[in-house]
């Protein structure tokens, strides 16, 4: 049976257009203050989930709640069962948006929207696919189930709580990274370093007070706050040198001086932590600057910790952690939470993305051993392990194949440092949607999606499903 996919796509275009702009608006970010038992990741979240398994329910596909941490669509008949893993949250919007982030604005081809990319446009796409499978009667003798996740840019909880209530696919693919095929991912270890109270505490001339910057472990700070206290005199030094650091390191910020206190303020750029050189970690650039001014001896640990083993280093050289190898490439590094507070010390959250052949318990005691003269301890280390599926498995082959037939295109396969659903099955890749060339902007400020890209993207999920289901 010949069946061109992309026109059946085209055929509902506006369609596919209005309900991802619908979906995007939600602005489904992690709320763990709006939480309840029915919507463990807050009230958006559990929004955006409604949103699929309404608009599921409609279509006449098998519909299931689980438990509010989860959802899964079904279609098709069969023992075998195919999962689409997709995920409804998204980190947070950021600063510095040309438009509002959860306004879903079309310009220039493009939808712009926090989720536009990662990963609510390719959910939309493969819901889609789905749905043109479904009503071309086509016979599948393999289930086909998207499973909703709710909780990936944070912890996982939630795909951890679907499956252990629900059936493990027998293979499956998650249009949640890039095109043509990752059959590997890094392995990724969030871990924070707690600052204990320094033995020898001696004053400094410039206090301290506070210093914040980041919110979560994958993404790079885009703004730094510190908030110190000095002599009049001081400040106006501290004031000039400020201004002049951030000529030299070319980065925004401002100084804000107030009774007896100044307030500096450092703009980065927000990235994802899979690839850290791509943005500049404000909380980092504002460690160095501090790093030269006379603080009390806790203070000053933890802006020289900061400085000398994380600025302009993302691969862990400096850490004496850096490793490689030739399926998965580099491990890195992002500093992606700093929090600082006088008398109690401070937190560094980091993100490590380590290769396939890695040692990584040789690299967590390199890392407790580097950070203790310092003052630091290790008190969290959650891993998840590196992941990868053999080139010869049927579903690799089969979508590269699909991949070939729709694109024209050789169908290259990739590793990636970021972590997809992909890894929760035994048997799964990452697949699409970002084609090649195209700039990666998820979790950047004026993250979109192209139109063209959603369309082809959808056209590709369709033949996909079909061909593992039929």
């Amino acid at each position: 049976m010949q069946i061109n996919w992309l026109e059946e796509v085209l055929k509902r275009k506006d369609e596919l257009i209005r309900d991802t702009q619908e979906f995007l608006r939600i602005p489904s970010v992690l709320d763990e203050k709006s939480a309840t038992a029915s919507q463990p990741f807050g009230k958006e979240v559990d929004e955006a989930l409604q949103f699929l398994l309404k608009k599921g329910q409609k279509e006449g596909f098998l519909v299931k709640n689980v438990n509010g941490f989860a959802g899964h669509l079904e279609m098709g008949e069969g023992d075998e069962l195919i999962g689409i893993l997709c995920h409804v949250d998204v980190v947070p919007p950021g600063d510095g948006w040309t438009s509002d982030p959860f306004a879903a604005d079309i310009r220039d081809g493009k939808i712009y929207a926090r989720g536009a990319i990662d990963d609510k446009g390719p959910t939309m796409a493969a819901f889609y696919a789905m749905k043109i499978v479904k009503e071309l009667g086509l016979p599948l003798h393999k289930r086909v189930r998207m499973i909703i996740g709710t909780d990936e840019e944070s912890e996982w909880r939630c795909v951890d709580h679907y499956f252990q209530h629900e059936e493990m696919p027998t293979m499956g693919f998650a249009p949640d990274a890039d095109f043509p095929i990752i059959y590997a991912e890094k392995g990724i270890v969030d871990l924070n370093l707690e600052q204990i109270t320094a033995a020898d505490n001696e004053n400094g001339s410039i206090r301290l007070e506070s210093l914040e910057a980041g919110r979560r472990y994958n993404m790079v700070p885009d703004l730094a706050v510190a908030e110190l206290r000095a002599e009049t005199k001081l400040l106006l030094e501290m004031e000039q040198r400020f201004q002049q650091f951030l000529t030299d390191f070319h980065v925004k910020g401002k100084a804000i001086n107030h009774e007896h206190g100044i307030t500096l303020q450092v703009e980065g750029v927000s990235a994802h932590a899979m690839e850290p050189d791509q943005g500049k970690n404000a909380g980092v650039l504002l460690a160095a600057f501090l790093a030269n001014m006379p603080l009390d001896a806790q203070a000053k640990a933890f802006v020289q910790f900061l400085d000398r083993y994380f600025r302009d280093d993302s691969r862990g050289k400096k850490l004496g952690i850096a490793y490689s190898d030739d399926m998965t490439g580099d491990l890195t590094v992002n500093v992606g939470i700093l929090s600082y507070h006088e008398g109690k010390g401070g937190r560094i959250g980091i993100n490590l993305r380590y290769p396939v052949t890695n040692d990584l318990e040789q690299t967590k005691q390199v890392i407790e051993q580097t950070a203790k003269p310092y003052g630091f301890s290790l008190t969290h280390f959650s891993d998840s392990k590196p992941h990868y599926v053999d080139r010869r498995h049927m579903l690799v082959q089969t979508l590269q194949r699909v991949y070939e037939e729709q694109t024209g295109e050789r169908a290259a396969l990739l590793s990636i440092g970021g972590g997809t659903y992909a890894r929760s099955l035994e048997a799964g890749v990452a697949f699409g949607p970002l084609f090649p060339g195209r700039p990666d902007v998820a979790h950047q400020k004026d993250e979109y999606m192209i139109i063209d890209d959603l369309l082809k993207a959808t056209a590709i999920y369709a033949q996909a499903i079909y061909e593992l289901a039929k």
